[in-house]
């Protein structure tokens, strides 16, 4: 049971840490789109590296800060019946739902996007507008790494919920 207590904690750091980088990255595209906005408007100066990078900012945060965001327990969900469960039927509900419903669908985004990202890492795709980051192939590799670092922390989810059910009595 240890090796799975210590499974689940270096998943949650890692996540964490991700997280909390990401919090950065939420800032500093605030901050670019308000340049971008007082550029524009300001100095009639447009630039489209910064309006895309806004864009790849965007992605990476909400890409990326999916795990985290299960992990938080910052999820959509609904709750009518969710909130009345006792902590094991929470328990078996996340269990189910990570391994019925998350983790295929993770690998199924993980393996359907995977020619998909592999096919513009080999043409070096970039992007169509003149002067643009010349990089979209790393903005479309966020999609099979979403999926993987959603699945580690489902798969963490799923045996946090899994070791309360072994550990805690049935009537607690």
């Amino acid at each position: 049971m240890s090796v799975l207590h210590a499974c689940v904690h270096y998943i949650d750091a890692f996540t964490e840490r991700c997280g909390r980088l990401l919090a950065w990255l939420a800032l500093a595209m605030a901050l670019l789109t308000a340049l971008v906005v007082v550029l524009r408007y300001g100095f009639s100066i447009g630039s489209i590296p910064a309006q895309e990078a806004v864009t790849y900012m965007h992605g990476c945060l909400f890409m990326l800060g999916a795990a985290y965001a299960l992990k938080s327990d910052a999820h959509v969900r609904v709750d009518i019946f969710y909130r009345n469960f006792s902590a094991r039927t929470r328990a078996w509900v996340n269990s189910l739902g990570c391994l019925v419903f998350l983790m295929p669908l993770c690998a199924v985004i993980g393996f359907g996007s995977w020619n998909y990202v592999a096919e513009s890492w080999a043409i070096g795709e970039t992007s169509p507008e003149p002067g643009g980051i010349p990089a979209v192939f790393l903005l479309k590799s966020l999609i099979p790494l979403m999926a993987f670092n959603l699945f580690l922390q489902g798969l963490a989810e799923t045996l946090r919920n899994g070791l309360l059910l072994v550990e805690q009595r049935p009537d607690g």
